[in-house]
């Protein structure tokens, strides 16, 4: 095995080594995400994910959670198939809890069905949790892999290497990666995406277009947001089918060949959405697919959009692209209307411009900040440099060169168009709930910050110090991430004071996700508490677990019913949205937790549930 200070050492590395740097680097990814999450509890989303994915595996059936694509879900739930539990069903061994309301009735009830199916139809809770873990570390594998090969394929081994290191030592992916949820398999399915693209531009065989297609597909069908590829792919293929052909005789000929490419690329990515999604809504009743369609939709901002896809739904050879456009909708219909949020001591229902920049400033290493503005400031020099030895060429010289330097950095001025992009769309939704948002475009922004660096940073004169200094960056963001296992979800960097401080900047699946649950339970026992008031944010039921020991507590009930001597378990999401300033225009309930701030204060579980002891 390849020692740390060699994978440091990027200036002698031989191939061989870095491939070797490159297999420990994902090793090291699986086994630190296997060993910390057998003692996190269910997760919001999962609640939702989880079930929903064995709904559709075993009835074919995508009535539950349409807001995202099944294919996430799918995978996680796989394992489920060969999970027993104490009594089987007619389909598998799990318990499928098919006649309860939330099933039959409801209308996208993924809440209620969710901690039915899980919690309470005599399943194998924790087991079942445990193992659908797992095809989403593998996910999160992948898209390290694709991060090197992308970087190594247009930038070298040695950038690809760099890159991965950012990858495998993110807090945020460490943290997502093993939880199912949508945000780590769409930044595989981009960076793969992204992969094959560029590879089609740089070769438009058949081979390279169907592989593009394909990347292309699977983004699509691991999370909504994929459809930004859509717009950014055709502009990226028109610059750089203009720039093969300026100088080209047969100029008309290489626009239409990629013209064809790309209209193909389109094609086989919208075809393969069909088969996954037929397969989702064979067993799904037309009428009631019509119905939820015209229910959920009936409040859209676009109001055509609802009778469309009800139309659409009952032709048979179009019910799954009416499922498909049906969640793309929900995405952009929850995004408008936003969520109740706390953020630096405010909770709003609207959102915060501030909220995804400054989050990605405290939520990621100061590692990947320092070598950011060291990498952008160098080739911002090297560039400055030639556009100086190039003045006193003539105006049209002048703009020849830059596009000859345009053209030689094109996959680098693509994947920062795209980063610019996705961060234009998400400052302009509403919806704040997690720097996780973000994580489609870090693998683009690792690839970006590392090719800076190791071409235009890394350069004479004061080479060695620049290594060191590289080196000592990179031992920082790998003690500072490692120090928080395995609470990686509450992941602070140090401009903030680490993640007990966290709950001061913002909490929902930046800090508190549910994940404390079952450690809570675990001080509790120690402790010989016989009884415990509880509200904690999350997917898991606390009832579950605790059992008679399990007290109710919601944050607006009168706190003289809490009695003295008695405990009670607040999450911070909950905490610090009952004890924030409200922001323009929010006039919901915001002070409900003030009383907690006379109360003993008898531990903290993970950084993200607070225990009090009522005086």
């Amino acid at each position: 095995m390849i020692k740390l200070k060699n994978i440091l050492d990027l200036k002698n590395m031989s191939n061989r080594a870095i491939n070797i740097a490159v297999g420990t680097l994902l090793l090291f990814v699986f086994v630190i995400c296997l060993l910390s999450i057998r003692n996190d509890a269910l997760t919001m989303d999962e609640l939702a994910h989880l079930p929903a994915g064995y709904s559709y595996l075993t009835r074919q059936d995508m009535r539950l959670n349409p807001e995202h694509p099944p294919l996430i879900k799918d995978l996680a739930a796989a394992p489920l198939l060969f999970i027993n539990a104490s009594t089987g069903s007619a389909q598998g061994d799990i318990n499928f809890p098919d006649q309860i309301k939330s099933w039959t009735q409801d209308v996208n009830g993924q809440w209620d069905f969710g901690n039915q199916f899980l919690f309470q139809s005599n399943n194998p809770a924790d087991q079942m949790i445990f193992w659908s873990r797992i095809p989403m570390i593998l996910v999160l594998i992948i898209g390290g892999l694709y991060t090197f090969l992308l970087g190594k394929e247009f930038f070298g081994s040695k950038v690809g290497l760099l890159a991965l290191i950012f990858y495998s030592f993110s807090p945020t992916f460490l943290a997502h990666g093993r939880l199912v949820t949508t945000d780590v398999g769409i930044a595989t399915g981009i960076i793969i995406a992204f992969y094959y693209f560029f590879k089609m531009l740089k070769e438009p065989t058949k081979k390279n277009v169907f592989l593009a297609g394909i990347g292309f597909g699977l983004a699509l069908l691991l999370k909504f947001t994929g459809i930004f590829l859509a717009p950014c792919f055709i502009g990226f293929a028109v610059v750089w089918a203009l720039l093969q052909a300026r100088k080209a005789e047969n100029k008309k000929q290489i626009l239409w060949r990629y013209a064809l490419s790309l209209f193909f690329l389109f094609l086989i990515a919208g075809l393969s959405i069909w088969p996954l999604y037929y397969f989702h809504v064979v067993n799904y009743p037309v009428e009631r697919q019509v119905r939820d369609i015209g229910f959920v939709l009936s409040s859209h901002p676009i109001q055509q959009l609802g009778p469309i896809l009800t139309k659409m739904a009952q032709i048979k050879i179009l019910r799954p692209y009416a499922q498909y456009l049906y969640g793309l909708a929900m995405v952009f219909q929850r995004g408008v209307g936003g969520n109740t949020t706390f953020f630096m001591g405010e909770v709003s229902a609207s959102g915060w411009k501030t909220y995804f920049p400054i989050l990605y400033l405290v939520k990621e290493t100061l590692t990947l900040h320092i070598l950011t503005i060291t990498g952008i400031i160098s080739a911002a020099w090297i560039l400055l440099k030639k556009l100086i030895k190039a003045q006193k060429q003539s105006f049209k010289q002048l703009l020849v060169k830059l596009i000859e330097i345009f053209e030689t950095r094109f996959v680098e001025w693509a994947l920062f168009g795209f980063v610019l992009f996705y961060w234009a769309i998400t400052l302009l939704g509403n919806l704040n709930i997690g720097v996780r948002h973000l994580l489609p475009i870090f693998p683009l922004g690792f690839i970006l910050i590392s090719r800076d660096v190791v071409k235009d940073f890394l350069r004479k004169p004061y080479l060695k110090v620049k290594y060191v200094f590289l080196g000592a960056l990179i031992l920082w963001q790998v003690v500072s991430v490692i120090s928080v296992y395995p609470y990686f979800i509450a992941y602070y960097n140090e401009l903030v004071g680490g993640p007990e401080k966290g709950y001061l900047i913002a909490a929902d699946s930046n800090l508190d996700w549910g994940q404390d649950l079952k450690r809570l339970k675990k001080w509790v026992d120690e402790n010989g508490i016989q009884e415990i008031y509880i509200d904690v944010f999350g997917g898991a039921d606390a009832k579950y677990y605790f059992k008679d020991k399990f007290k109710s507590w919601w944050g607006t009930r009168n706190p003289a019913e809490a009695k003295s001597g008695e405990y009670l378990a607040v999450s911070a999401t909950f905490l610090q949205q009952g004890r924030a300033k409200p922001a323009t225009g929010f006039d919901q309930d915001h002070s409900y937790y003030f009383w907690l701030d006379n109360q003993e204060l008898v531990t903290t579980i993970g950084h993200s549930i607070f225990v009090y002891r009522i005086k």
